[in-house]
């Protein structure tokens, strides 16, 4: 089964401009290590992934009565925006919970995907 896991705010208890050399470093490691389990774990592959830039880059659309309305900011009014994402194939939602515990304290939403074959 496919998860998108969303990974919410820095991952860290202070922001990433503040922290140290070495407290960055050891963060990106988390990352390295959520990768190599990833890689060695039968059943599970990372589809993508990416790191997202603040919430004040983002940019909502809405189409309505066939006009297209472009807003800047998040979809909604939140203290901490979307960090990255993740859109893995795992076994099951329990495989997924126990890789992601690898990565930096983030807040994490975990959606199943929906198959739909055309």
């Amino acid at each position: 089964m496919k998860y998108l896991v969303l990974l919410i705010g820095d991952g860290a208890e202070k922001p990433w401009t503040e922290q140290t050399e070495d407290e960055q470093g050891a963060s990106m490691a988390k990352f390295g290590d959520f990768d190599r389990a990833c890689t060695e774990h039968d059943g599970v592959e990372l589809l993508a992934g990416e790191a997202l830039s603040g919430p004040r880059d983002a940019t909502v659309m809405r189409r309505t009565s066939g006009h297209v309305e472009l807003t800047d900011g998040p979809y909604a009014e939140v203290i901490e925006g979307m960090g990255g994402f993740y859109l893995m194939e795992a076994p099951d939602l329990d495989v997924v919970v126990e890789l992601l515990q690898l990565l930096p304290p983030y807040d994490i939403q975990i959606h199943p995907t929906v198959d739909v074959t055309l």
